[in-house]
This record gives C-alpha cells, structure tokens and sequence, in this order.
C-alpha cells in the first residue's frame, strides 16, 4: 500500500480494515472516474477542488463529478470542505457524485464585492451552487452547524431534496423548551473551553491523538481572518418551520456529545412533518463524522440508498 493509500484511510478508529476496503474501492472508482483521492490534510489542503464566482464570493467546493445520484455535504461551525473527505471517499466509492463547499468565510472561500451583494445566506448560496453544477434533485447532509443550514434549506426549498440528513445539530431552534433544555445540560463556562474539548469526545482523544491533532488543524484554519458576517439562515428555524420539511429525514446522534446529546436533537426531530429515520453513534463527541467515519457513512449511505 503506497503513503498515499495510507493516509487516505487513516481516519478515526473503529472499523479499520473496513474503511481500507473502502478505499480500495474508492481508488479503483478515481481511476474509472478520474475521482480525486483525498489525502490527509496536514494542515495544507491539496487543490483538489475549485472556485465557483457566485454573488458576492468565490465559493470554493469539491465535486468527485460522475453521473451519480448528488449529495452535498454541509460542515460544522468549526471546520470546512476538508473535513468530508472520509464521506466524500466512501459515498464516491458506491456510485455518488459527493459535493462539499466552504462557506462564505470558512476555508478557501473569499468575499467578492465585485461579483455582486454580499447580503446572501449560506442557504442561498448552497441554491447557486446546486444551480450552476446543474444539480436536479440531491441529498443533503448537515452536521452540528452545519445542520442549521440544512433544516433551513430544506424547508425553503423541498422540492430540490431527495432526502436529508441532520446529525449531531441541536438545529439552531428558537422555542423557550430547546433553550431551557440547553441549559439544562451544558456544563457551566462549556463555551469558554477550547474547541476541541467542547467538539471531540474524550474517547476520540485518548485513542487517536493523531486524528486529534488534524480535527484541532482544519478548526485553527476554518474561518478566514478577513470573513464578514453573512447571516447564517434565511428565517429562524422554529418547530413550524419544521412543517415545510416533507423529504425523507435521518436524524443522527452522537451519544457522547456535549452540545447536542440525543435527548435535545429528540425533541426537535419530533416536530417534523412526516416522521424521521432515528440513528446515534455510540462513544462519540460532537464531530461525529470525524470521530467514527466508518459507521456515520453506514448510516447515511443505508439511508440515501432508499430514496
């Protein structure tokens, strides 16, 4: 297996021989589909994505390409696109085109006065993105912030969404009983410690403090130093809005997880429209796509194969 391979795989610590199968098939599929292999980031991102000039930014996204079924991935407050590449692998690897962008100040992606106003939303960029890849239909898959965005997304725009994935998000709900909850279950001064702490389980930290050291090195990077304010979401998510939310929706836990445990993402998922697909992660922290990649691409990709 040549360092490459190998740094390809070295993700998390469940499931290892497994994710290597993956892999290999993922590696045979680049070779057919000219799919890029995504290496470890160090932190210094290989540019295996490219810019899209949309209104107001130059939005940076990777795109495995192919003629597979789509699914977008959307990341967390702390980190970027380069935090997907174990899902972009794997989802690659079974026949889907995996597309994952920097949001409007995270990572590579740069405000641009020039190509237009700067007033849009993550959601509202997703929409140009997904229009100028030509996308028709596509899953989309939000984690912790990054969920936000995707409830917000899918109840403005359902009929684009064959399904969605919501996982390790306490959904950003304005209701009295989501705040009353948190507060509940925060552990006093949680938001003064540093990101890993609040975001990557302890379990995660003992095991693997390489995989560590590369969660803690894309957070350092994820926000521009330069980034302006861009509003998050189009209209509050409330449990109301949830009513609009008509796609096939897995919600995924993590169990060990500080900011967003199973009871509270519980509670909002049962205000959704048509009911939802439940699943946890056990042993896990917030970053629940990193932590435990093998069984989090499970999960999805059970999912996304019904619909």
């Amino acid at each position: 297996m040549n360092s490459r391979l190998t740094h390809c795989v070295r993700y998390g610590t469940d499931g290892a021989r497994r994710a290597i199968r993956v892999r290999l098939a993922g590696l045979a599929l680049g070779l057919v589909l000219g799919a890029p292999c995504f290496t470890t980031p160090g932190y210094a991102a290989e540019d295996t994505g490219r810019f899209a000039d949309l209104a107001g930014v130059r939005l940076w996204f990777t795109d495995t390409g192919g003629d597979g079924v789509p699914i977008v991935l959307l990341h967390a407050n702390t980190g970027t696109s380069d935090s997907w590449r174990p899902q972009a692998e794997a989802f690659a690897a079974h026949g889907y085109r995996v597309i994952a962008f920097d949001r409007r100040g995270f990572g590579r992606s740069e405000a641009d006065p020039a190509t237009g106003p700067q007033q849009a939303t993550v959601a509202d960029d997703l929409d140009a993105l997904a229009d100028r890849l030509k996308l028709a239909r596509f899953h989309l898959v939000g984690v912790a912030g990054g969920g936000f965005i995707a409830i917000d997304y899918a109840a403005w725009r359902p009929e684009r969404l064959r399904s969605l994935v919501v996982a390790a998000s306490t959904g950003q709900f304005k209701e009295p009983e989501m705040a009353e909850m948190t507060a509940r279950l925060e552990i006093p001064q949680l938001r003064k410690q540093a990101p890993v702490y609040r975001e990557v389980g302890p379990s995660y930290r003992a095991a693997d403090p390489e995989g560590t050291k590369r969660w803690i090195a894309v957070e350092e990077h994820s926000r521009r130093p330069d980034s302006s304010f861009q509003p998050e979401l189009r209209s509050p998510n409330t449990f109301a809005k949830l009513a609009a939310v008509t796609m096939p929706v897995l919600v995924m836990a993590a169990d060990a997880d500080l900011l967003a445990p199973p009871a509270l993402m519980r509670t909002w998922a049962g205000h959704l429209a048509n009911g939802y697909q439940w699943a946890t992660v056990p042993d896990s922290g917030h970053s629940i796509a990193w932590e435990h990649p093998a069984i989090f691409n499970d999960h999805v990709l059970a999912f996304v194969a019904q619909h």
